[in-house]
């Protein structure tokens, strides 16, 4: 039994790799599991498995109401008739209509779709179904009370459709109703009361514009007159027959001041730039005479050759002559004579520059002052002319607005009395031989869809909303402890018998489950040789005192001499299961009222000795710190191979983590779908902060009818075969 418990725990027998529970080199711990762990596929069709039930009911649901709506509705019939919508109007004159129809873009189209889809066309086309045809068409809406009656109106309203084609300037109007032959009529009416209503329209505007523009003439011809009359009188008053002569002598003078003055003030910029170099030039010491236009003077180009030969006449005769020599002393004053003449010739010139300069500037102010002289006196005549000017240019414009609405006037009043349409019928409606709704396939198809999906979604929210541990994921992905074994659901007996049922054999599917939980905790160094193990849960009620007794139970079957402590002082329950008395036990020894020897019950079953709680404590936390309990423990692993401590929930009390330093290690007790994810969680996390090794997780109360959706790896109707149970035609061995 050992070999295949340990088999299939380190064989994969959990779902979980070799290290599920783990351990690594460098001690006893898990990883971090929560990193690793994920939903798979599998995970996802598990989820939907278990609430197999919710997808069904919500698919019979829809899809029966998708039944009930589509074979009770009334049959409809769908008429469809055609129109095409010209780009632009028939062309009768060249000239401009009062409205403009032109289609331009899909804004245009899409105008003209709403005109189809107007209030105005539907009463329109109501007005128009009669007799006969009227009573036929409103038959399958008239209501048994006539309290609210319904307007045709609005059931045309609620039945057609106008559909514009893709990419094309042609309209569908679609309607339907019960009898395909109103539904034809109808769908024509539309297409009729369209190209009239738009015909109407055009009509009516021209005529409106018309009238509109006569009187507009009236009122302009007499402003018109009105202003020619102003216009004659200023003339007469201020003599100003001549006025345009006068304007154009006046811009031809100063046209030509604007010419002289624009000449002058150039002139000035360059003699005023001459003048500056040569005063650059003077004040630098610079040689006068390297600039262009002093250089280029005739005389001092002369001088300046001169001197150059002079001085090279000089420099030959001073190798034949000493400096006194008669003809030296000629040639130097020669040279000294040619150097004052040009020095005279360059200040000349640049006299004649600044004169040059001076003339420049006079000549532009004189330029400038009769340029302002004529402009005085064209601002003057401008001033004269002002009035006249604006009557002269309110009577053109005037005279020009009478001629042009006078034109279109002639046009409008030609142009209204011709008839054009801006669309054509293509396709009339024809009366429907197979009803167009309800559509049976289409309906069914998209009940059947929205009823999976509907339902599908539905078992995935109640996965969601729920979020009790249950699966493999739960454990490791979120609580974030290794998987270390599950106790399957009891059925239904006593507290007692189930406190012993690994003694009893009462269900062999727990006390295996029990085995293999015994197994897993000898795989490794730190759980086999662990001497105190402590257990606690989440919350009450999730069996962990049936665990750690059973779990007690085992190890002394398997020769261990085990002693089982009841440390939940609060609500102690190891002595109801043993059915022992609880008058003497821990809290006794912490309080020093009795020794460890007088409370122990031994051999409660061989190899067991348990010790109760000895009873309900007012101040457990303190008893748990003292030094008697301490000392208990002390003791106790002198004594036994095994400690087990059964401590209350962690959500509820902490007095598992006051005890949790004293133990080698810990299991966490978790009871199938009761305890939410987020508290479990939280427990764990303080059970990690201990730094004392866990062990692991134990799952409790696993309910075997629903474990092949999430733990088929464990419990299989081909397993029950290998349990062993009592004999009855086979012999069995020992």
């Amino acid at each position: 039994m050992d070999s295949e418990a340990k088999q299939t725990s380190s064989g994969g027998g959990y779902g979980y790799s070799a290290n599920y529970a783990g351990y690594s080199a460098s001690g006893y711990g898990y990883e971090d599991t929560t990193s690793q762990a994920h939903r798979t596929i599998k995970d996802y069709v598990l989820i939907l498995r278990e609430r197999i039930w919710y997808v069904v009911v919500v698919f019979l649901v829809i899809f029966s109401s998708v039944l009930v709506y589509t074979f009770s509705r009334t049959k409809l019939y769908e008429s469809v008739a055609s129109v095409q919508i010209f780009r632009r109007d028939p062309t009768v004159m060249q000239v401009q209509a009062v409205m403009d129809n032109d289609i331009r873009s899909a804004e245009d189209l899409n105008t003209q779709v709403k005109i189809l889809e107007s209030a105005a066309i539907i009463k329109n086309v109501a007005d128009r179904l009669t007799g006969d045809d009227l009573r036929r068409f409103m038959a399958p809406y008239e209501k048994g009370d006539s309290s609210d009656p319904i307007l045709p109106t609005q059931i045309i309203g609620n039945n057609r459709k106008i559909i514009p084609l893709r990419l094309s300037l042609v309209l569908q109007v679609s309607y339907e109703h019960p009898d395909p032959a109103i539904a034809a009529k109808v769908a024509n009416l539309f297409m009729d009361e369209f190209i009239t209503y738009n015909a109407r329209i055009r009509i009516d505007e021209s005529m409106k514009a018309v009238e509109d523009l006569h009187s507009r003439a009236d009122d302009q011809r007499k402003k018109v007159d009105e202003l020619s009359s102003k216009l004659q009188n200023y003339r007469e008053r201020n003599n100003l027959v001549s006025l345009d002569q006068r304007k154009d002598i006046v811009t031809e003078k100063l046209k030509a001041l604007n010419l002289y003055l624009t000449q002058s003030s150039a002139n000035k910029r360059d003699a005023e730039i001459r003048w500056q170099q040569v005063k650059d030039r003077r004040s630098t010491g610079g040689d006068l005479t390297e600039l262009p236009f002093i250089a280029n003077q005739p005389l001092i180009a002369t001088l300046k050759q001169q001197l150059s030969a002079q001085k090279i006449g000089l420099s030959q005769m001073s190798e034949r002559y000493r400096n006194k020599h008669p003809k030296m002393i000629e040639a130097e004053n020669s040279l000294k004579q040619t150097e004052r003449e040009l020095i005279r010739a360059v200040n000349s010139s640049a006299a004649a520059v600044e004169s040059e300069y001076q003339n420049a500037i006079s000549n532009e102010q004189e330029a400038r002052s009769a340029l302002a002289k004529q402009e005085a006196e064209s601002m003057e005549l401008d001033r004269y002319a002002v009035e006249y000017s604006n009557l002269e240019r309110d009577f053109k414009i005037n005279e020009q607005i009478l001629e042009n609405i006078l034109a279109r006037a002639r046009e409008t009043s030609m142009t209204s009395t011709i008839e054009t349409q801006n669309a054509r019928v293509i396709d009339r409606a024809a009366p429907a031989i197979e009803p167009s709704s309800p559509k049976v396939v289409l309906n069914l198809a998209l009940g059947f869809v929205g009823g999976i999906g509907m339902g599908l979604a539905f078992a995935f929210f109640v996965a969601f909303i729920d979020d009790r541990v249950k699966s493999s994921f739960d454990i490791e992905g979120v609580v974030g402890l290794p998987l270390l074994g599950i106790i399957p659901q009891i059925r239904k007996m006593d507290l007692s018998d189930k406190a012993q049922i690994v003694v009893n054999n009462a269900d062999r599917q727990v006390s295996e489950a029990f085995l293999t939980l015994h197994s897993s905790l000898r795989l490794h160094d730190e759980s086999k040789n662990a001497k105190c193990i402590l257990i606690t849960s989440t919350i009450p009620g999730e069996g962990k005192s049936f665990t750690i007794t059973n779990l007690a139970l085992t190890f002394a079957a398997h020769g261990e001499k085990v002693v089982l402590v009841d440390c939940d002082l609060r609500k102690p329950s190891i002595h109801k299961g043993l059915r022992l008395e609880n008058s003497r036990g821990v809290i006794d020894i912490c309080t020093k009222e009795a020794s460890l020897d007088d409370v122990i019950l031994h051999n409660v079953t061989p190899n067991l000795d348990v010790i109760p709680a000895g009873g309900r404590a007012k101040n457990p936390t303190h008893l748990l710190n003292s030094k008697g309990f301490e000392s208990m423990i002390a003791e106790l692993r002198k004594r036994y191979d095994r400690v087990l401590l059964d401590t209350p929930p962690l959500a509820a009390v902490s007095d598992a983590l006051i005890i949790l330093p004293m133990a080698d290690g810990s299991l966490f007790n978790i009871y199938f779908n009761k305890v939410r994810r987020k508290a479990a969680q939280f427990a764990a996390k303080r059970l990690q902060e201990s730094n004392v090794p866990i062990f692991g997780a134990i799952l409790n109360g696993l309910n075997v009818a629903v474990s092949g959706y999430y733990y088929a790896q464990y419990y299989d109707k081909s397993y029950k075969d290998y349990y062993v149970v009592q004999p009855t035609d086979e012999k069995t061995r020992a």
